[in-house]
């Protein structure tokens, strides 16, 4: 007996794309187990290469001074991004903050210095607004422009200000006050660091580092991480300024006012790139100095791209910045032994690769880790002039590898009239 097997059915649906596990695990928890996880590969790369620095206190402190104007623009990109406006002018913001930051140290104190300069970078993101919002001028034009102006205002301004200066202002003097976070943990962290223990004692140095002796103004800056997440994730301003960001003509049509939630968004935007201006001035040189900020601006907007509009995430990938530019105040057996830091890394993202079957991916992986370990065996030192690119390679490759996963606000860059 035959038994007639229908050909009309359906076809069995295809099984979906499996992700891997570690996405299923909360955001904070993913981000301590990447920060576990690197320090473990440091901690191996010091032991194969002797390289004691590489996870000493001072690189970690370094490295945590260094990421903080860098992570304190791309927070203040993330702010007007989740409101639909492409931010390019981070940089021109930073310099006015340097500026209106040293200006304000100078007249009145640390202080007054850090609020002059939050305001100076406020009222460039406010310009940002005005040519973007009001008027309607492509956001990429106007952020040019941010640029421009920023460099040459304060340019002009330091001239006429001070007697005699040209590009620089006077060094001035004074600082916020520091803190210890751990402030019972000091000697037994001291004790760790100094007994040369793998893993605990690398653990011990960072902690040292991030810890102890911090300025408030670097307390300050950090804090407003979890702050941002809280506004814009938990409370209802954050969820009418997101919903600018993803559709403007909806979030209009239920009474959100538009245009107000873009405006606020750039007007914190600009404050916190004029506060990453003003660390830039207070903690590096005493002073404001022309073209100090150094293109920080654009870094931090591929921070946060890369950090896939989160504030965790972009704090995440702005450390990595700090750490490489760190870097190049080492000396030449340290910044050597990035390679094997770099291999390390390599083969890691591998064996996830060959375990998640993208083997070409891993297969590409497996040769740059060779790569790597072949340049180390086969060199004693990195050339000089190769050390002072290390954070823009280092942001080019983070944004190649982050480029699949990424997911920006469906309204950036569009603007926006009201109808009628």
């Amino acid at each position: 007996m035959t038994i007639a097997v229908p050909t009309d059915q359906a076809p069995s649906p295809a099984p979906a794309p499996t992700t891997g596990s570690i996405q299923r695990i909360p955001r904070p928890a993913r981000l301590s187990i990447y920060l576990v996880g690197g320090l473990l590969i440091m901690s191996l790369a010091r032991a194969v290469t002797e390289a004691d620095q590489l996870t000493g206190a001072g690189m970690f402190r370094s490295a945590l001074l260094l990421s903080l104007p860098v992570a304190l623009a791309g927070l203040g990109g993330l702010w007007a991004e989740r409101a639909g406006v492409i931010n390019i002018g981070l940089e021109g913001m930073m310099v006015l903050g340097t500026w209106f930051g040293a200006y304000g140290v100078l007249t009145w104190g640390p202080w007054q210095g850090v609020a002059f300069g939050i305001v100076g970078g406020v009222v460039g993101g406010l310009l940002h607004g005005l040519a973007t919002v009001t008027f309607g001028v492509d956001h990429i034009v106007s952020g040019v422009a941010i640029n421009l102006l920023g460099v040459g205002l304060t340019d002009f301004l330091t001239t006429v200000t001070w007697e005699g200066a040209t590009r620089d202002s006077p060094q001035f003097s004074g600082s916020t006050g520091s803190v210890n976070l751990l402030p019972f943990a000091g000697d037994f962290l001291r004790e760790q660091a100094d007994a040369d223990r793998f893993l605990v004692s690398d653990v011990a140095s960072f902690l040292i580092g991030v810890t102890q002796d911090i300025p408030w103004i670097i307390v300050l800056g950090i804090a407003l991480f979890p702050l941002t997440w809280f506004i814009l994730w938990r409370t209802s301003l954050g969820l009418r300024l997101r919903s600018v960001g993803e559709d403007p003509e909806a979030a209009d049509s239920l009474g959100v006012p538009v245009y107000r939630m873009k405006y606020i968004a750039l007007a914190v935007s600009g404050g916190l790139a004029g506060l990453g201006g003003v660390i830039l001035a207070f903690l590096f040189s005493s002073q404001f100095s022309s073209g100090q900020t150094g293109g920080r601006g654009f870094i931090g907007l591929a921070a946060m791209i890369f950090g896939n509009w989160q504030p965790g995430a972009l704090l995440a990938g702005a450390g990595l910045f700090g750490f490489m530019d760190a870097m190049q105040a080492q000396v030449d057996a340290t910044s050597h032994a990035l390679l094997v830091v770099a291999a390390l890394l390599f083969a890691v993202i591998a064996i996830r690769n060959a375990v998640l079957q993208r083997w070409i991916s891993a297969g590409v992986m497996a040769l740059a880790a060779l790569g790597s370990w072949r340049w180390y065996t086969a060199t004693d030192a990195l050339p000089r002039e190769f050390i002072p690119y290390f954070p823009h390679i280092a942001t080019l490759l983070v944004l190649v590898f982050a480029s699949q996963r990424l997911r920006p606000p469906a309204a950036v860059g569009k603007t926006f009239r009201r109808e009628g």
